[in-house]
């Protein structure tokens, strides 16, 4: 039994699709790896850099609650 061929979005190469191929099913094997390895590399935040961010995102809230709710004269 013969796999179906399919073409890789990425790279426009012809690959076989297996059963139990990692990735996506529009790309073949080479252009899957480096999606998997890209998620691992995300640095940790120190203390004043979590409260820069929940300062700016608190920020962001308000602005949309004004917006969202403001009475229209």
């Amino acid at each position: 039994m013969s796999f179906p061929v399919k073409i890789c979005v990425v790279c426009s190469e012809e690959f076989e699709l297996k059963p139990d191929k990692p990735g996506f099913a529009n790309r073949c094997p080479a252009c899957s790896v480096p999606e998997a390895t890209d998620s691992s590399a995300k640095r940790r935040l120190d203390a004043d850099e979590r409260k820069a961010q929940s300062e700016v995102n608190e920020a962001r809230r308000g602005a949309i609650r004004e917006l969202l709710y403001r009475k229209d004269s």
